[in-house]
C-alpha cells in the first residue's frame, strides 16, 4: 500500500493533488496543531497585481496548541463573500470561468464552523474536477496517541498497512530516513515541476491555488497538471 499523509489545505496548489493521484490511500493530518498564517487557512490567486491571498479568517486568541480539527472559522467577519468576489473578478474572464463558478458559489453560500470541513469540501471538489479518486482517510479517524514527528507518521504507516509513503519534497528534512527503513516502510518524495499553461493574465505565474488551472483549462485540466509529475524521485536514506 502507497500512501500520502498530508495536513488540509485552503484551496491547494496543483502539487497537492499529484500527491493524491499518485498514492492508493490520502490521509489528512487533522490532528497535529494549527499554525496561523500558514497554507491551512490561505492561497494565492491570479490577479491583475501578480498575486492575490484569500485568508479565512480562524478564532485563534486563547487557543495556542488547538489542533486543525479545533479551529473554527471566525464568522464575524465576511470573508466568504469576500473571496467569492475576488474570485469572480480575477477569473470571469477566463475560458472556463462558467462552467465551474456556480460549485463555488454553492460552497461559500454555506456557513461553516469548522476550517477543515471548509477546505476538506474545496479539496474533493477539485479532485472531483481533476477526475482524481483516491479514497481518503482522516488521521483523528485513527485514534493515535502520545506520538508526534516520524513516530507518528510510521504509526500511521502501520496502523493502515503502507508500505510507502509517498511524500512532499518539503518533507525531506523532517523525514528520518533510518526510522522508517528499521519499520520496513519505503519513503519517496515528490519531484514535481510546476507545468506551464494558458493563463487568462500574462505573464505566467506559478504555484497558484489549483483553481487557476482549473479557471483556465478546464477539462484539459488532469492532464497539465500531472505533466508536472517528476521522473526522478528521491528516496529517503536508510542508513
Amino acid at each position: 500500500m502507497r500512501i500520502s499523509i498530508m495536513q488540509p489545505g485552503y484551496l491547494p496548489w496543483l502539487g497537492f493533488f499529484e500527491l493524491m493521484q499518485g498514492c492508493e490511500l490520502f490521509v489528512f493530518l487533522d490532528d497535529v496543531p494549527y499554525t496561523k498564517k500558514d497554507w491551512r487557512s490561505r492561497n494565492r490567486i491570479r490577479s491583475q497585481e501578480g498575486f492575490q491571498w484569500l485568508t479565512v479568517p480562524v478564532l485563534s486568541r486563547g487557543k495556542r496548541g488547538q489542533l486543525i480539527s479545533e479551529a473554527k472559522v471566525d464568522n464575524t467577519v465576511l470573508w466568504g463573500k469576500k473571496h467569492l468576489k475576488a474570485i469572480k473578478w480575477n477569473y470571469s474572464k477566463a475560458r472556463c470561468f462558467n462552467q465551474y463558478i456556480g460549485y463555488f458559489e454553492e460552497i461559500y453560500a454555506k456557513s461553516w464552523d469548522y476550517l477543515l470541513d471548509l477546505d476538506l469540501e474545496m479539496i474533493r471538489l477539485l479532485a472531483e474536477q481533476f477526475c482524481i479518486l483516491t479514497p481518503v482517510i482522516k488521521a483523528s479517524d485513527l485514534g493515535i496517541e502520545g506520538l508526534s514527528g516520524n513516530l507518528r507518521v510510521i504509526e500511521i504507516c502501520k496502523r493502515l498497512s503502507a508500505t510507502t509513503l509517498y511524500d512532499s519534497a518539503g518533507a525531506i528534512p523532517f523525514i528520518d530516513g533510518c526510522l522508517f527503513a528499521e519499520a520496513g516502510i519505503r519513503v519517496v518524495f515528490q519531484s514535481y515541476a510546476h507545468p506551464v499553461y494558458t493563463q487568462t493574465l500574462q505573464p505566467f505565474l506559478p504555484f497558484m491555488s489549483a483553481i487557476d488551472l482549473l479557471f483556465n483549462e478546464g477539462a484539459n485540466s488532469k492532464d497539465i497538471l500531472l505533466s508536472g509529475k517528476g521522473q526522478q524521485l528521491v528516496e529517503a536514506a536508510r542508513a
